[in-house]
């Protein structure tokens, strides 16, 4: 028994490796099987930083993710709770112990993603081809289907672009092993084991899995492969208790990784969903699923009908071809969100499940039946290249079209001399799979979808990790040892570049992030991040108040961007492209309050006097103390010119003529000669359909989505700085904007320097920050608030002199709590969301499923 298992894996990696080819001659030449966008913004990032906290005994808190975070719980979306980069991270430890390998940077990962797929998928068509067997007893068919279903081309986009995409179809093939095992044998033990392992490795999938598998057990219902199959009650009963059993022992993970989901802030999708549309050509061009030829024609020949799991992974397939032509299904599929077509691995398994059964059918079939069923493919084939005016001299559709021929050659061969040229047919569905798989490779991914762009230069060159700028990182870390300053640096429009280079930043980009910060971001102080964007954060609008408040000690940027540097930041240090800039006003990591500011009272005024009130006292949200007056400022707009120029301005109607662009130039007119910046608000809508552009305000630049975009963030009031001018210039391209609500406001930073001053009499001792912990003493001379520039989120534990304290919102969305007069010798601890709880209820549930297990063994009542 053991033996033929190491023979199907031995295959499976055989097979795995033809798959990758075109991959990994690519990476003999430098080239890797990692996508140019979230590949390398995201992927290979997110596997560095969770690597090195997880080397380092730290699993649920990373300082350097953005402004902070639970990346336990934030990253659960993508690896923290992966089994398969558990596995790698595993590997990768022990080659570094041994010294066989070095630092796994992005770099790293970048090189070693094709390896790492490899096994993926060798794995992926192990597992299929095994519960493949136990549904047909065929092991040559169910092998030849869980090739279909590894190789199919989803896959390969999956783990190009977004890797962790694919570990999902490993659990998909278990959950069906674990619903036919309650089927047919009455075990619930492989349901709840591969339950429970999706519900741990990722919960979106999870989501698609389940409702796949509450769609199986339904066709199930209605088409029964044994005579002596459970009562359907039972079987419900049995589901029901499995399903809540696998729910409690994934607990630990599922729980604070569904809150970080629950935690994020998207902007609802407003726009129509279609509920069919039929425009992605399946046979030819679909970057998502191509209809294997031997699945098509298996459809057409009646008699395979007769076979009852051939008919159950029809009707199943022909279901999920619908839902892959309905937004509405993508819709659904995404949490009825934004149509997404993620959920098609399961297509390819239903159709690896209708072929496999197809080919233990050969033996019956008739060339006078195939013949019809041949005829109808050509002509669906005929049909969509009119349709769509498909070129056929193309390489990858000539493919197409040969291994059509091929297929229905082969099977003509089998359907007249039987059992003799069976195999023949085993041979070119697997072929036609590995040429298809390493024709989209080339066409599609590397070369139509810029993977042969990322390159070992392009990853060490300066618009990724450059040396330069790597270097001025570093000798800036050698000059100030200090572990929370943080340096305002992205490279480009990458919000990751800080843990790229290994450095403490003000950018993030991932698509659960803390809801509190993008709300701090996009609604309470109107921050502008240079690029609308959902799942991101950036920078803080180069605004000085801010940068003070947060910690921001550092400012580097390119020496073409200059202009931009914040108020009282001076040059520090400075390579041949680079300048670092040091903060001359830079209040404590732990600062202190006594003034407080109510939420509901600044909500209505300017970003600038919310600013204002954080340095002056503490910003809380339902405040029990009597709070300070709101910071009053003038409005310079009403005393100011406003002038248009290649455009026409009236009732709040921009409309720019200009070919080269239009502008609106504000002139104030009562402004003080002192020195400091603007702060120029407005609310700003493109009037155009489906159009981004560019806003440029004096020297600043920052771009906004097109009115149709899934990532516009919907938030239209944008607040800008800008130093002391003569005049502020609102620059647009051409086209008609609603540009209403502008504002003027006028910072000269006394009360920042005011704050400074303060902030020196009091400083924290012993800070020390370990892991999820930090600790640190503080002296006061009397009752006050502390407040941390660490993002506020459930799950940090508050300890005052040995004793549980409440930790509140402050600031907007950052960590206060009262201190009393006197020593306080403080410590915060984060775990994600619940999970002592849900551990305790992953323990009872794993004891809960060892005794139902062994109660429902056959026969047992």
């Amino acid at each position: 028994m053991k033996r033929k298992y190491v023979m199907i894996y031995a295959a499976s990696l055989l097979v795995s490796v033809l798959a990758h080819a075109f991959f990994v001659k690519e990476w003999t030449d430098g080239r890797y099987m990692t996508g140019p966008g979230d590949g390398l913004a995201q992927m290979i990032v997110f596997k560095k930083i969770l690597f090195e906290q997880y080397t380092h005994g730290n699993f649920f808190y990373n300082y350097s993710f953005g402004l902070g975070g639970g990346t336990f719980s934030q990253l659960g979306y993508y690896f923290s709770a992966s089994f398969l980069f558990l596995a790698a991270s595993a590997v990768v430890w022990l080659l570094q112990a041994v010294q066989l390998i070095g630092e796994a940077d992005t770099l790293f990962w970048a090189e070693s993603a094709v390896f790492i797929s490899i096994f993926k998928l060798s794995l992926i068509i192990f597992t299929a081809a095994s519960v493949f067997h136990y549904l047909l007893i065929h092991r040559a068919a169910s092998f030849t289907g869980a090739v279909l279903y590894g190789t199919s081309i989803i896959y390969f986009r999956h783990e190009a672009y977004w890797e962790f995409f694919t570990d999902t179809m490993i659990w998909l093939p278990l959950l069906v092993l674990g619903a036919e095992k309650v089927i047919r044998e009455r075990r619930p033990a492989w349901f709840i084991i591969a339950s429970s392992l999706t519900l741990i490795n990722n919960f979106y999938f999870a989501y698609i899995n389940l409702i796949f598998i509450g769609i199986y057990v339904l066709f199930r219902w209605l088409i029964r492969l044994e005579k002596h199959e459970e009562k359907r009650w039972i079987q419900c009963r049995m589901f029901v208790v499995s399903g809540l059993i696998s729910f409690g022992i994934s607990a630990a993970a599922f729980m604070p990784v569904v809150y970080g989901y629950l935690n994020n802030l998207r902007p609802p999708y407003s726009q129509n969903i279609e509920w069919l549309n039929f425009d992605d050509n399946i046979l030819f061009t679909s970057r998502i699923i191509i209809l294997p030829a031997a699945f098509l024609l298996f459809l057409f020949i009646v008699s395979f009908y007769k076979n009852r799991v051939f008919r159950l992974f029809a009707g199943l397939s022909l279901l999920f071809i619908l839902f892959h032509f309905s937004p509405y299904a993508a819709s659904a599929f995404n949490g009825f969100s934004a149509p997404q077509n993620r959920f098609e691995y399961v297509l390819a398994f239903t159709i690896a499940g209708a072929a496999a059964a197809g080919l233990t059918q050969l033996s019956e079939l008739k060339w006078k039946e195939l013949l019809p069923a041949a005829s109808v493919v050509l002509l669906l084939y005929l049909y969509h290249i009119q349709r769509d005016k498909i070129d056929i001299w193309k390489p990858a559709n000539e493919w197409i079209l040969l291994l059509l021929f091929l297929t229905i050659a082969a099977l003509f061969t089998s359907a007249i001399a039987k059992k003799r040229a069976t195999v023949a047919v085993y041979g070119v569905v697997i072929l036609s799979s590995l040429l298809v798989a390493n024709t989209y490779q080339k066409y599609a991914l590397s070369e139509g979808g810029g993977l042969d762009r990322v390159t070992r230069a392009y990853l060490t060159g300066e618009e990724y990790r450059g040396e330069e700028s790597s270097e001025l990182i570093k000798r800036l870390q050698k000059e100030d040892d200090d572990p929370l300053m943080r340096i305002d640096w992205m490279n480009g429009v990458r919000n990751n570049t800080p843990i790229i280079y290994g450095f403490n930043g003000f950018s993030a980009y991932s698509s659960i992030l803390n809801k509190d910060l993008l709300t701090f971001y996009w609604n309470d102080l109107s921050i502008d991040m240079g690029r609308e964007s959902v799942s991101r954060y950036a920078s803080l609008g180069d605004r000085a108040n801010l940068y003070s408040l947060l910690y921001g000690k550092y400012y580097m940027t390119e020496k073409t961007n200059e202009a931009n540097v914040p108020y009282g930041f001076k040059k520090h240090l400075e390579s041949e492209h680079y300048a670092v800039y040091e903060n001359q006003y830079m209040l404590p990591f732990v600062k202190t309050a006594d003034a407080i500011y109510s939420e509901t009272e600044l909500d209505k005024l300017p970003a600038l006097a919310k600013e204002q009130a954080m340095l002056q006292g503490i910003v809380v949200a339902d405040p029990a103390e009597k709070t300070e007056q709101a910071p009053k400022l003038a409005n310079l707009i009403h005393k100011s010119d406003i002038t248009a120029k290649h455009a026409q301005y009236q009732n709040g109607l921009l409309t720019v003529s200009g070919e080269n662009g239009g502008e609106l130039i504000i002139t104030p007119q009562e402004a003080s000669s002192s020195p400091g910046d603007y702060y120029v608000s407005f609310y700003l809508k493109s009037k155009a359909k489906d159009k981004g552009f560019t806003l440029r305000v004096n020297d600043y630049a920052t771009t906004r989505k097109s009115n149709q975009s899934i990532y516009k963030t919907g938030v239209n009031e944008i607040t800008v700085r800008v130093p002391k001018s003569g005049h502020i210039s609102i620059k647009l391209p051409k086209g008609s904007y609603e540009l209403r609500n502008i504002a003027l406001y006028e910072e000269n930073y006394q009360i920042l320097k005011s704050a400074v001053r303060k902030n020196k009499t009091e400083e924290a001792d012993n800070l020390k920050w370990d892991k999820n912990k930090l600790m640190f003493a503080y002296h006061l001379s009397k009752d006050k608030y502390i407040m941390l520039p660490i993002p506020y989120e459930k799950g940090w534990e508050l300890k005052i002199n040995g004793k549980p304290q409440t930790i509140e919102k402050a600031d907007y969305a950052f960590i206060g709590f009262k201190a009393q007069k006197g020593d306080n010798h403080i410590e915060l601890a984060y775990y994600p969301p619940y999970f002592k709880r849900s551990a305790l209820i992953s323990l009872v549930s794993l004891l809960l499923a060892v005794l139902y297990i062994r109660r429902k063994k056959p026969g047992s009542k």
